[in-house]
């Protein structure tokens, strides 16, 4: 009798060296498949032997084709850059069968006529007849110029494109083209490509040219006359991987509102070139860049990046990091603190110092200083706290994040020039100079982050472009806004600087630009400027730099105008040149953005008329007699009723056809679409109901794109 616990141990045995042999079968299937991707990748990356020996024995070429490049969107998910394809249309004569070029030759020739037309039909017929004879060419292009894909896919059903038996030898040859639809807007900050390389070469298609630009692949192609190539199959290709999509924080609105304020002044007053800067504090993401330079008389076009690479003497505008570091050094209170401007001219180390008004400030408080942008109060209180320690001054511009470049994702952004005392162009007065804005460059970019960081209680927020990297809706990338913990200074400074660059704009030298509904900060700059080393009286780089609202900052912004001409000295300064056009920018933004509005007091429902119904005229007749209410004017489209504290309804026509914005309130939101719509506006909305608000006012004019947010009850 067999023991049972031999019998166990042989069916261990057995499963052990099964379990041996599939495991090897597995080492071996995954060593098979390691140098399979060995060799595979080989391949992709230097066009191995393999494919360089079967083109010599068939007498073909390896050849790159282009990767799709990614698109560029704004924040709101409009296209900003995308590539088109576009095609030249080819015939391989020698692919028909006899019997099929014969039967449709004819036909070919009709629709060649019909559609392209750059040869009569005989022309057309003898050219393809002559190739088809032909012992040493087979490819003939049917056009001279490439075709859109619209036409491609009519093309498609053409004999000998369509697939029939017989048939065949219809080639394309595909090439993208860089389609711009917002073009000239933001030319230099989406940028362009290279025409040679193909390849970004400024502005965003620079800055992320490796997501953009996809991977190429390769695929066999018959080279024939003229360096044409005709793809010969898909056996041995590797197809090209497109490239990723880069999503901004441009707001095309913002761009819009930002460009057209920018060169209205421009062309005023004939100056050089100017940028405009719109930034969100609390985020840093970029929502307008502009940048225009003076072609022609009174062309303005975007061919240079002042915006990122124009670093210029900042002039006044630099007074607040000045300020900022005398109020955090000494804590003083700038109300208390007098200093004595005497009558607007004084003279230290045979430098002359200046103010702009005649006649001089007299004794003002350290305030005034900031308000009037006085260059000798300015001068004075830096000679009081820092001419004897230049470099404690120097350590504050670079706590203030002013020596170093703002660290942007963008190509381009020029390092700023502010010297120390290693310097060789150091001197004694290089102090002086500095504490109003000169013997030293900055980029606008640079200084706007200065003043956003004020506005954001002194959190300093790196300025950013780009939103999201991704493929199709999957998100690649997410880039986070970068703000500083640590404060630049203390609360208490902030809160002196804010209230002075509130009285530039509310007692200073930007009171011309008060607004009413919302309250602007900021501060104007006037510098002079360096010809051939001297600094010429007159011509004047100006701007503006600051905030809005005031009370709760949601933007900050920066405007440059560069050399304005055609006016007395007086009128050339920022607060009459850079400052208006701030406001102007400033107006239209808290027009479209409502979430800054401040909520309406409404009157009590019981002594006011309050607009009940709102719609087409038909429709609300209907409705009236159904009710029994005050018969509707029959003759009128578009109506509105308003009820009395009597409960009397009174009817009268709403018109909707003159004005650009027509008065949307009370109007559902499926009669406010349908107006908007067909005026070619694009309507975003929130909330539910009637609607009881809307972005633009009634009677707006609007230019260049619509865009339009309703608010519904």
């Amino acid at each position: 009798m067999k023991s049972s616990n031999g019998g166990g141990q042989n069916n261990k045995q057995a499963l052990i060296t099964r379990a041996r042999i599939i495991a090897l079968g597995l080492g071996l299937f995954a060593i098979l498949v390691f140098v399979k991707l060995i060799r595979v990748q080989f391949y992709e990356t230097f066009k191995g032997k393999k494919w360089s020996a079967y083109a010599e024995q068939n007498d073909l070429k390896l050849d790159t084709i282009p990767a799709m490049r990614g698109n560029i969107y704004s924040s709101d998910g409009s296209l900003l850059a995308t590539s088109l394809p576009y095609y030249y249309v080819g015939l391989d004569v020698k692919a028909p069968s006899d019997e099929y070029f014969d039967e449709h030759v004819d036909d070919l020739v009709e629709l060649l006529v019909r559609h392209f037309g750059e040869y009569s039909a005989e022309r057309y017929k003898q050219r393809i007849v002559s190739v088809r004879r032909s012992k040493r060419s087979r490819y003939l292009r049917l056009k001279s110029r490439e075709i859109s894909y619209l036409e491609r896919e009519k093309v498609l059903t053409w004999p000998f494109f369509r697939r029939e038996k017989g048939g065949g030898g219809g080639k394309f040859e595909t090439v993208y083209r860089r389609y711009e639809p917002f073009t000239p807007m933001a030319d230099r900050t989406i940028g362009g490509l290279n025409p040679r390389t193909g390849k970004g070469w400024v502005g965003i298609e620079a800055s992320f040219d490796q997501k953009l630009a996809g991977r190429n692949g390769v695929e066999l192609v018959e080279r024939v006359e003229g360096g044409v190539k005709i793809p010969v199959g898909d056996d041995m290709n590797i197809r090209p991987e497109p490239g990723l999509d880069v999503y901004t924080t441009l707001d095309m609105n913002f761009q819009d509102m930002a460009e057209a304020a920018l060169r209205r002044t421009l062309q005023q007053y004939q100056a050089d070139y100017g940028c405009v800067i719109v930034m969100e504090v609390a985020t840093g993401e970029i929502r307008a860049m502009a940048n225009l330079t003076k072609r022609g008389d009174q062309e303005y076009r975007e061919v240079f990046n002042y915006a990122l690479a124009g670093s210029t003497d900042p002039g006044s505008t630099f007074k607040l990091p000045t300020m900022m570091a005398i109020l955090e050094e000494t804590g003083m209170d700038p109300n208390r603190e007098m200093v004595n401007t005497g009558d607007g001219l004084i003279h230290y180390r045979k430098v002359k110092i200046e103010d702009t008004k005649r006649g001089g400030h007299g004794n003002i408080t350290a305030k005034e200083v900031m308000e009037k942008s006085s260059n000798i109060g300015i001068h004075l209180l830096m000679q009081k706290y820092f001419y004897h320690q230049p470099d404690k001054y120097l350590q504050y511009l670079k706590k203030f994040h002013l020596t170093a470049p703002t660290g942007i994702h963008m190509k381009g952004e020029k390092p700023p020039l502010i010297r120390d005392r290693s310097s060789k162009q150091w001197s004694r007065t290089s102090l002086t100079f500095m504490s109003y804005g000169y013997e030293l460059q900055m980029t606008p970019l640079q200084t706007l982050t200065l003043y956003n960081a004020v506005a954001n209680n002194g959190h300093w927020v790196r300025p950013m472009m780009v939103r999201q990297i991704r493929s199709a809706e999957e998100v690649i990338d997410q880039l986070e806004p970068y703000v500083e913990e640590t404060p630049l200074c203390s609360p208490q400074t902030i809160r002196k600087v804010q209230d002075m660059l509130e009285g530039v704009v509310s007692r200073g030298t930007a009171r011309n630009i008060s607004a009413s509904h919302y309250r602007i900060a900021g501060k104007t700059g006037t510098a002079q400027k360096l010809v051939n080393g001297q600094y010429m009286v007159g011509r004047y780089s100006t701007s503006f730099a600051g905030y809005f609202p005031a009370d709760k900052p949601k933007y900050s912004c920066i405007v440059l105008i560069d050399s304005p001409r055609g006016f007395s000295r007086e009128q050339l300064y920022a607060g009459s040149v850079a400052a208006p056009v701030f406001k102007e920018i400033a107006d239209r933004i808290y027009a479209y953005d409502i979430t800054m509005h401040k909520p309406t007091a409404r009157k009590p429902a019981e002594t006011s008329k309050t607009v009940q119904w709102v719609g087409k005229g038909t429709e609300l007749a209907a409705i009236g007699k159904a009710l029994d209410l005050t018969p509707l004017p029959q003759s009128e489209e578009w109506v509105q009723g308003t009820m009395a504290a009597a409960g009397d309804v009174r009817w009268q026509a709403r018109p909707v056809e003159q004005p650009d914005v027509p008065d949307l309130r009370g109007m559902p939101l499926r009669d406010a679409l349908f107006i908007l719509e067909n005026k070619g506006f694009r309507v975003t909305f929130k909330g539910a109901g009637k609607v009881v608000d809307q972005s633009l006012p009634p009677g707006t004019k609007v230019s260049g794109q619509k865009n339009i947010s309703l608010t519904l009850q």
